[in-house]
């Protein structure tokens, strides 16, 4: 009897054994499984602190400031956005308010684009008045990568009044540029009318271009005038050569006429010096990152792969208001302009 339930209880034991046994086998599955679920989720984990970690090495430190420069803006709250221009307000009275435009943020909306400067007016114009006052008014534009001085009217009035000079040309609009190569000769007038064409290529998109009223004929060589583009807009841009070094020049850009695109075309295709970063007109028929001189690329230490990633090197320096008494604004470069010039060797003028 004894030996009998001995052997019971091995069978027994064996057989919870066995059951132990198949729950490990069936749940050895749901184990591996959610040990593989752990595994994802700290690669993730460890992904994600890899992006936000910051490069040890200055240049690629660099890099991902430069990448992250026009991301930033678009992702965060249209209040924080408000509080960030409040904060980059240089000027302000009755009438206008004058802002210091960051870079990769547009002044209008449009597709696929999250935050713009319209958008934010009626809450910028709160947290500088206050609840009750009216939104403010656009008088002007920059390109969403053009940074700098930016005129806000806080009335419709005021900001008609402002359009109009902007129209009629009594406003005085002063540019800086870090351009590739040396203009010849270093100071003139570019006056080119600009018309917008379809470029034919693999990818088909738009870009303004030169309109010339003249061309040179190829048996004689003299400038014979041609028929003038209906569709073209008269352009002039005046500029002058500030410093030149590392196969870049500083230019100061006065545009007498509002075209789109304007400096940048009359910079890349009428003197053949586009603009650092600029990586639409430094070609004409295909979509492509900027070629960078070799020189260049020493001293920025940077490879040519990586010259996607520059910015655009536009800065809307100073701007003259004739609002009564001339008013006189004028904003530094930020700080990747800046940085650019003094890895380029290129002297800031003292104001």
């Amino acid at each position: 009897m004894a030996a009998g339930g001995g052997a019971a209880r091995r069978c027994w034991r064996s057989g919870a054994g066995l059951v132990q046994a198949v729950r490990g086998v069936c749940g050895s599955g749901r184990a591996t499984a959610a040990l593989r679920a752990e595994e994802l989720a700290e690669r993730l984990r460890k992904s994600e602190e890899q992006q936000r970690e910051i490069p040890k090495d200055p240049r690629q430190r660099w890099l991902r400031e430069l990448t992250a420069l026009s991301q930033q803006l678009q992702q965060v709250h249209p209040n924080v956005l408000a509080k960030i221009l409040k904060e980059r307000t240089v000027y302000q009275n009755e009438e206008i308010v004058v802002i210091d435009k960051p870079y990769g943020l547009p002044v209008h909306g449009g597709p696929g684009i999250k935050n713009c400067i319209a958008d934010v007016l009626p809450i910028l114009a709160k947290m500088l008045e206050n609840m009750k006052a009216d939104p403010l008014h656009l008088c002007h534009r920059l390109d969403k990568e053009t940074t700098g001085v930016m005129v806000l009217a806080r009335s419709k009035e005021a900001a008609e009044k402002i359009r109009l000079l902007f129209k009629t040309r009594q406003v005085e609009k002063i540019y800086w540029a870090v351009v590739l190569g040396d203009p010849d000769p270093v100071e003139g007038v570019v006056e080119i009318p600009i018309v917008e064409k379809e470029v034919q290529s693999h990818q088909s998109h738009y870009k303004m271009t030169l309109a010339p009223n003249y061309r040179l004929c190829p048996e004689d060589g003299k400038v014979v005038r041609i028929r003038r583009n209906r569709s073209a807009e008269s352009a002039v841009t005046r500029y002058r050569r500030l410093a030149a070094a590392s196969a870049c020049s500083l230019l100061e850009l006065q545009p007498i006429t509002g075209v789109k695109h304007q400096i940048r075309v009359h910079l890349a295709y009428g003197l053949g010096c586009p603009i650092l970063g600029d990586h639409k007109y430094s070609h004409w028929s295909k979509l492509a990152p900027q070629k960078l001189p070799e020189l260049t690329l020493r001293r920025l230490k940077l490879e040519q792969s990586k010259a996607r990633h520059l910015p655009l090197h536009l800065h809307a320096h100073r701007l003259c208001l004739p609002l009564g008494q001339p008013l006189d604004f004028v904003c530094k470069p930020p700080l990747f302009f800046q940085k650019t010039l003094r890895k380029l060797e290129l002297d800031i003028p003292k104001d």
